[in-house]
């Protein structure tokens, strides 16, 4: 039997790369799938699909699930799936729907903000999972719920890349590294999009063996799995289009020195080149000066750090070079034409 629980807090069908390769192993060890979708919106529904509820948005939700999920394919297999929809007071239903269910495991899927996500009841229900014994998972933003619950203090986790400098700076007690999935014990962490492809193959191996997470790979054509350890990101030089490696190497080293800015001159030198000669590779390669490059790369993670956590401005300031708070509200407010309190408040 292998029994797992989905819960996307926004409402979002990131996590059906998660679900897809869990269905398909139900299928071939002829066992049932249990899955609870969670949506936020529309009214409190507790249905089998495909659902009959009044809501238009709730009906358009149930339709893209039940497909998105499979679950003609389920059926083409004879296989029974138990599909619990909920909508509107979210919470109680889980609770009911997971206990009756007794998922093995639990992901946490979430898009757009999770550092607002502040809902007391979630967190005292995935507590309560944890003290049972439940593996416990987060796929993109989520690993930063989890950890805002109090789940993941020392253990190591992975999430979305947009997310990364926020975590680190929120939860010191989390060793947060950039990689596609973590496993650390019955904690599971996934960067979102395809690596949850990669990180549910791992899963299935781990439980029942190379053979069957072989197949279940080659059923979604996924014929390359990737490790968990591998980067999230593109390299730079496709990501900026930028062939030179004096050049890459400047943008890696300023990609990593945000807080504590290395000067121009210094840059140059690890290069191996005059600073003459790297301000010329910028503006032909990036198209502005190395200063304003540098300035950039500290002001959006500035701005990540404003929307996703807590930090008093001057914290903000400091973790991205700016010497006080003064200096960095001037240099933020031209780049963006707001200042670093309204970012605030619009989040």
């Amino acid at each position: 039997m292998f029994r797992s629980l989905l819960v996307p807090l926004d409402g979002s069908t990131m996590a059906e790369q998660a679900v897809s390769p869990a269905a398909e192993i139900s299928c071939r060890l002829g066992s049932s799938l249990t899955l609870a979708v969670v949506h936020p919106s529309g009214p409190l529904e507790e249905a089998p699909f495909p659902g009959t509820g009044p809501d238009e948005r709730l009906r358009a939700a149930e339709s893209a699930y039940l497909e998105a999920l499979g679950l003609r394919t389920l059926a083409s297999f004879r296989i029974p799936a138990d599909v619990c929809l909920l909508g509107g007071d979210v919470v109680p239903s889980l609770v009911a729907c997971a206990e009756e269910r007794e998922a093995d495991l639990v992901f946490v899927c979430a898009g757009g903000n999770p550092a607002i996500f502040d809902d007391k009841s979630v967190f005292a229900w995935l507590r309560r999972l944890a003290r049972k014994g439940v593996t416990i998972g987060g796929i993109s933003g989520g690993p930063y719920v989890l950890a805002k619950a109090g789940l993941l203090d020392q253990r190591r986790a992975t999430l979305h890349w947009e997310h990364l400098p926020a975590s680190r700076e929120a939860f010191p007690n989390v060793t947060v590294v950039p990689s596609l999935f973590e496993i650390d014990g019955n904690r599971i962490t996934c960067s979102g999009g395809i690596s949850a492809l990669d990180m549910m193959v791992a899963i299935i191996e781990k439980k029942h063996g190379r053979q069957l997470a072989a197949s279940v790979g080659d059923w979604f054509l996924h014929t390359h799995v990737r490790e968990g350890f591998g980067p999230q990101r593109m390299d730079l030089r496709y990501r900026l289009g930028v062939a030179d490696e004096k050049l890459l190497s400047v943008l890696r080293a300023m990609e990593m020195s945000i807080e504590t800015p290395q000067p121009r001159a210094e840059l140059a030198r690890q290069a191996g080149i005059s600073l003459r000669q790297l301000e010329r590779l910028f503006h032909r390669h990036i198209g502005h000066g190395i200063h304003a490059h540098y300035r950039w790369l500290r002001l959006e993670r500035a701005r990540q750090l404003l929307r996703e956590t807590t930090l008093p401005v001057l914290d903000v300031a400091l973790a991205t070079g700016f010497a006080s708070a003064s200096q960095f509200a001037r240099a933020y407010g031209r780049a963006f034409g707001e200042p670093p309190s309204r970012t605030r408040l619009s989040h």
